[in-house]
């Protein structure tokens, strides 16, 4: 615990597909902001792999947030390039939620309602114009691995 009992922070300079097995169970809450490249392919896919590389390093019960903010006009090439979806309600709903489960997250109800822009510099450059839409991904490691 660091001081005022406030759990320290454990921040990891890894891909995700590649973490290192000492960090097999350490973490209580993941968060994904503004991904891009393979990552962003993979949290808006469900990649399996993955998702098992998250799950894998969580406590049971551990949080998972992850924001995406993507133009779908703007951003169509990148998309295509990646070979995401596009990111509506119901994939969220429907198609991610199943994969997330799978993974062993269950999709909060939270992941259901549109998210505010966060109030950080990167999140305010990043959206830019009103074409930018914010996915919000809420999730919870169920108990058993």
């Amino acid at each position: 615990m660091a001081s005022g009992g406030r759990p320290n922070a454990l921040f990891v300079q890894a891909a995700v597909e590649n973490l290192p097995p000492e960090m097999n169970g350490v973490a209580d809450e993941i968060h994904i902001h503004f991904p891009w490249g393979s990552l962003l392919a993979a949290v808006a896919n469900g990649d399996a792999r993955v998702l098992g590389n998250l799950r894998r390093i969580c406590v049971p019960g551990a949080s998972l947030e992850v924001m995406i903010g993507l133009d779908l006009e703007r951003d169509r090439t990148e998309m295509e390039r990646l070979g995401i979806a596009p990111m509506t309600r119901d994939y969220v709903d429907t198609v991610l939620a199943a994969r997330y489960r799978q993974a062993g997250f269950e999709l909060l109800p939270a992941s259901r309602l549109p998210a505010a822009w966060p109030q950080t510099t990167w999140a305010k450059r990043l959206r830019g114009g009103d074409g930018r839409r914010l996915f919000y991904i809420a999730g919870r490691l169920r108990g058993v691995r």
